[in-house]
């Protein structure tokens, strides 16, 4: 299940004056209690469509696209889906082979999509993964394919004669861009809002590390960091994935671990940077006894970690760090996953 989650949980987030449309597409071999293949469309890290092999069918998941693409649209996009499912079947039992692996739980994942910035500027990425980890990723500048390990230099040779990666670059810089700009202005009210991050600094006991915790914020670029007597500190901290929570919105958080004696000696603060605000919480805000966090935060965490369960193992979330491919020129969906690998 971990290699599932991988891929999603970094995806490559867009900051203030950027907008994104993203898909990630995850094949599950059998075995698990989960559906096949699952498709998930994003528009700024958050989800706008989603099919899954159970159900066959691709469906809206917020009301802008609901409201402004009708019938032939979705049954475009379950029709594409559909001839993915397959294709990531038959990759996924390529890859074993060439691993050695002739049992248990295996995944192949795609991500890809573009970003546009307020300049004018565009970025585009293809990402691949197998059983979590990096596989092959384009290079749009030069017009190669990166293979991560030995057993996908022969998809970076085969697609490299196939010239997959000049269509997919086609795609990245004109349909992708035009798709998104269409759904921007879709969902434009929804998209371009601006809320500001609630902050709250947690902690189980005295002796428990901190927890930096910001919640409902939008649009998704937040930067948490700690500082110490007034100084950046980056030492023994873990920042959490950003996760989405029911409403739309993001939330995201950042771990702190010192003794109780060094906390006492010096004075630690969390500041939460978001859009033209920053919020700074220091030792006098801890709330230190969970019985005593306000209850729309220990909804809001609940709801986000369902929220990762249900949409991030079969689809959703956003890694950081293919039949031949025909563009559709009807349709968002640009990705060559039923490329045989």
């Amino acid at each position: 299940m971990r290699s599932v989650v991988l891929l999603l949980l970094g995806a490559q987030l867009a900051y203030a004056g950027t907008h994104s449309l993203k898909y990630v597409y995850t094949g599950v071999s059998r075995g698990i209690d989960f559906p096949e293949f699952t498709a998930v469309g994003m528009v700024d890290d958050g989800q706008f469509m989603y099919f899954d092999s159970n159900s066959m069918k691709a469906v809206p998941k917020t009301e802008w696209i609901r409201q402004n693409e009708g019938a032939d649209y979705w049954d475009r996009e379950t029709q594409n889906h559909i001839g993915h499912h397959q294709a990531f079947k038959n990759n996924i039992q390529i890859a074993m082979e060439r691993f050695n692996q002739s049992k248990g739980v295996h995944t192949w994942q795609n991500m890809y999509g573009c970003e546009l910035n307020d300049d004018g500027t565009t970025q585009g990425f293809y990402q691949y993964a197998y059983d979590g980890e990096d596989f092959v990723s384009l290079d749009k500048n030069t017009l190669t394919w990166t293979a991560a390990n030995p057993q996908a230099v022969i998809t970076k040779h085969k697609w490299e004669a196939l010239a997959v990666a000049e269509q997919n670059k086609g795609y990245l810089e004109n349909t992708c861009i035009e798709w998104l700009k269409k759904y921007v202005a879709y969902g434009k009210d929804t998209l371009e809002r601006k809320v500001s991050p609630q902050v709250s600094l947690l902690q189980k006991d005295p002796s428990s590390p901190v927890t930096c915790h910001a919640t409902g914020f939008y649009p998704s670029g937040v930067k948490i960091s700690w500082q110490k007597n007034g100084q950046d500190h980056d030492e023994d901290v873990d920042l959490g994935e950003l996760l989405p929570n029911e409403d739309g919105s993001f939330q995201r958080t950042s771990t702190i671990r010192v003794t109780p004696d060094e906390w006492k000696k010096n004075r630690f603060s969390c500041v939460v940077e978001h859009q033209d605000k920053t919020i700074r919480k220091t030792e006098d805000d801890i709330i230190t006894n969970f019985d005593s966090v306000p209850i729309a935060i220990i909804v809001g965490a609940v709801a986000a970690v369902v929220l990762v369960i249900v949409i991030g193992v079969v689809g959703y979330l956003v890694y950081q760090r293919k039949k031949d491919f025909k563009p559709v020129s009807a349709s968002d969906d640009g990705s060559n996953s039923s490329a045989r690998t």
